[in-house]
């Protein structure tokens, strides 16, 4: 068993994967800090639902954006299940057999993508990421990463507009039936659904006409199996692109430690 934790700006996820697939998947909201028992006990009560005894898990793998929690999650493994957990940096970065550039720089999450990606597809391939950033990460699987590009996530957008105004409303993720809006809500949902729409569009098109040959396009993120008007003009949609890839980053690192001793 394979324990794997992706933690993102806006949410923390667990997974673990047993027999070839992922058995058990948990995703909570990313929250203020918490003390270190608090992680340590909602881990140890989360195996408990599962079923899964904390000595059958082999190997503990961490991506995280959130420096700041970083220690504590760590902490938290350390004691409920007796593992010290590979947590993805720089030192680990340069150890695989996959070009990255910057990695004092770049962010695990987009390095898992490009990972997962082209060794589940063995092409090269345009990640799209839908989550509190949009991100297209350009990867080849002899090249490694070739480039990336940001732009705010759609719920970012929306939270945005209610954040830093004083009349604009917090509205649901509904793709509006006109491009005209009719009311507030419709207004908002107009301007950032359909807008988002012609940005990745566009982007895709301006991206893939730099790039020497063809390359797939893929979307994962929180939410991209539900904005399907922007992900049905991709090759593939897989929202557990980034736990597969951060799985398969700690398979081989643990691989290459083992060979080194």
């Amino acid at each position: 068993m394979h324990l794997v934790f992706d933690i993102g700006n806006s949410n923390v996820v667990i997974a673990l994967h047993k027999d070839n697939a992922w058995a058990h998947l948990f995703r909570y909201e990313t929250k203020d800090d918490q003390p270190a028992l608090y992680y340590q006990n909602g881990l140890s009560n989360l195996l408990f639902e599962w079923g899964v005894h904390s000595g059958d898990i082999q190997q503990v793998t961490i991506s995280s954006v959130v420096p700041h929690l970083n220690d504590k999650i760590t902490s938290a493994i350390i004691h409920a299940i007796g593992i010290v957990p590979i947590l993805l940096g720089p030192a680990y970065l340069k150890k695989l057999s996959f070009p990255i550039p910057h990695v004092n720089e770049i962010g695990t999450d987009l390095v898992a993508n490009a990972y997962g990606a082209t060794i589940k597809w063995g092409q090269p391939c345009i990640v799209v990421d839908f989550g509190t950033a949009l991100t297209f990460t350009i990867a080849h699987p002899k090249q490694g990463i070739q480039g990336v590009t940001i732009a705010p996530g759609i719920k970012t957008a929306f939270s945005s507009l209610s954040a830093q105004t004083a009349q604009l409303p917090n509205v649901a993720l509904h793709l509006p039936p006109s491009a005209i809006g009719k009311s507030t809500p419709h207004a908002i949902q107009a301007g950032v659904l359909i807008g988002y729409e012609g940005l990745v569009l566009h982007l895709l098109g301006k991206i893939k006409a730099e790039l020497p040959e063809t390359y797939l396009t893929v979307a994962t993120g929180g939410i991209s199996e539900a904005i399907t008007f922007i992900t049905n003009h991709f090759d593939h949609v897989y929202k557990n692109l980034t736990i597969d890839g951060i799985l398969k980053m700690g398979v081989e690192l643990a691989k290459s430690a083992n060979n080194d001793i």
